[in-house]
């Protein structure tokens, strides 16, 4: 579907769509209760929210391309969308039939310039893999191309024929809903969709230039080079363009396959403490991470020979991560905020979670923090140290009770998740989903201490740098004390002092936001923890906890700076 009329059909069957719910809210959310009348709008909002997420899903497999992926996205927003929508599309899932092989052989022959036969020995006509934006082909290089590489096996990604086209027409769809909703004041004033549907975009076209996620490849397989838990497939780049990406076929057991890894001899509990201190070192000390790791893109690899052995942790085994479209970066004034963040969270400390948001940015050293330190001393009380087999103990209801509290709490704030930070809250809950299942018994805590011990190692040197600079500047404040005073009293006598109106109202304006910065700390810090712990058998409640943590965080931070640049 790539002509003309089959595209304007195609956009103007998502804006009608859009623009039939848009009325339908309006109706609803903003009509009816100026007329009195919420009651009937309330009535049946569950039932007709999830209606509308049901027939977002079947438009969304019946066009693909981007709806599927708009799903997915939706199904994570939980700072701007009510669950009743996110749950609805939290399984939509690439549900697209492939493209026949015929027109794939056409477009990979057109991208390498030369027929397949030459190209490659052998490719697979059935897919391995097929999605909205591509399918996947096991194939065999030629004999030249082996003897370059020194590989053999590989798995050769092919777009959908196209998909450029598909992708502009979803995207100009897309700009023109989020210039409808920035007219609505009611979304306006919490969700920059122009904003967030360039961010969307910029994710998107990064995923089907598959020359980026060569180059991710090779940029992942740095960053692990001198780590024996971690493999990454080589690239043939002869084989490599925008479209057609071939890579080493490293096919091994998924991580999600027990009954796999205990037939080759391997721990499952093991893998999950492993995957989970993996994780950690990309999100916390690299800063370049894998955001999609669910099941289908990490292979347990065992060893291929006893030449190899084990490492020197004792291990025959290896994590093999594939599929680098979704990634993500860390900033590092982030990274240490949230290193300092896991350090309190190991040792059960509230204070010193508190004292790591005020890394962070989020609170000014002058903040009165006896109530958070109150707040986090009693999450922990509740739930620190909490396996996943001890939470699965805890009432339903309970969690039931703080998801909706917290989350009713999150929608009224007037931001949203920044996309880099989306996507370290999916990595993360992917990561607990993916341990949970290899260990029941998993403790998210037994993973984060020993990692929190390392940073504490690492970091005691910054410390106590950190320590004689703090020391130096207090000297040097208290030597230059009398000559202030001095200098004040003089200013008294001579009539020299004046108030100074403007500055005052800044300063007042600077106090209001530190009160909105403190709630905001609040909600950070307990729900950074509790998502982690939280995410057992409801997944929407441990998403909710999780997402929560972020929202506050960037409102804390972005007060700052819009205060810190209202100031100059």
């Amino acid at each position: 579907m790539t002509d003309v009329g089959d595209m304007r059909a195609r956009y103007r069957r998502i804006t009608r769509f859009a623009a039939r719910y848009l009325v339908q809210a309006w109706w609803f959310e903003l009509f009816l209760p100026r007329l009195g009348l919420s009651w009937v709008s309330a009535r049946h909002r569950t039932r007709r929210l999830q209606r509308i997420a049901q027939r977002f899903h079947v438009l969304a497999v019946d066009l693909g391309g981007l709806m599927i992926k708009v799903g997915q996205f939706m199904s994570s927003r939980l700072d701007v969308l009510p669950p009743e929508i996110t749950k609805e599309l939290e399984g939509l899932q690439d549900e697209v039939p492939p493209v026949p092989f015929a027109a794939i052989r056409l477009l990979a022959e057109t991208e390498l310039g030369v027929p397949l036969e030459r190209a490659y020995a052998f490719i697979d006509p059935t897919p391995l893999a097929a999605a909205s934006l591509g399918q996947a082909h096991r194939g065999l290089l030629s004999d030249a191309d082996a003897a370059a590489t020194g590989m053999t096996e590989i798995v050769v990604k092919i777009q959908r024929p196209g998909i450029d086209q598909i992708v502009d027409v979803d995207l100009r769809a897309l700009r023109r809903v989020a210039g409808w909703l920035s007219r609505v004041r009611l979304v306006s004033d919490r969700v920059d969709m122009p904003t967030l549907v360039e961010e969307f975009a910029a994710t998107s076209l990064e995923e089907i230039d598959y020359l980026h996620e060569a180059a991710n490849a090779e940029r992942f397989a740095a960053d692990f080079a001198d780590d024996p838990r971690v493999g990454v497939p080589d690239v043939v780049w002869e084989r490599t363009t925008r479209r057609v990406l071939t890579l080493q076929d490293v096919t091994a057991i998924k991580i999600s396959d027990v009954d796999g890894l205990r037939a080759a001899g391997i721990d499952p509990s093991e893998v999950a403490a492993e995957f989970a201190a993996v994780m950690f070192d990309q999100l916390f000390a690299d800063g370049f991470f894998h955001a999609d790791p669910h099941p289908g893109n990490i292979f347990v690899t065992p060893r291929a020979n006893a030449a190899e052995g084990t490492d020197a942790a004792g291990r025959s085994w290896t994590f093999t991560f594939i599929d680098f479209g979704m990634m993500g970066e860390v900033p590092e004034s982030l990274r240490r905020g949230l290193r300092r963040l896991i350090i309190a969270a190991a040792s059960r400390d509230g204070k010193g979670l508190v004292d790591g948001i005020r890394d962070v940015g989020v609170l000014l050293p002058s903040a009165d923090t006896a109530e958070l330190e109150r707040a986090m001393t009693a999450l922990f009380a509740r739930f620190g140290g909490m396996g996943f087999a001890e939470l699965q103990q805890v009432d339903e209801r309970e969690f039931r009770a703080f998801a909706t509290e917290f989350g009713d709490v999150v929608r009224s704030l007037p931001f949203q998740l920044p996309e880099n930070f989306l996507l370290i809250i999916r990595a993360m809950s992917l990561v607990s989903g993916n341990c949970s299942a290899l260990d029941p018994a998993f403790n998210i805590w037994d993973a984060i201490e020993p990692y929190a011990n390392r940073l504490i190692r690492e970091e005691s040197g910054n410390v106590v740098q950190g320590f004689v600079k703090e020391a130096r500047s207090a000297a040097g404040v208290v030597a230059r004390l009398p000559r202030r005073i001095d200098d004040l009293a003089t200013r008294f006598e001579d009539g020299r002092i004046a108030v100074q109106a403007p500055r005052l109202e800044r300063r007042l304006a600077g106090l209001e936001r530190t009160g909105r910065r403190v709630i905001s700390a609040v909600l950070f810090a307990a729900l950074f923890l509790g998502g982690i712990l939280l995410r057992v058998d409801d997944v929407v409640f441990g998403t909710v906890l999780m997402s929560v943590s972020a929202i506050p965080l960037l409102h804390a931070l972005l007060a700052g700076a819009v205060g810190r640049r209202g100031a100059g």
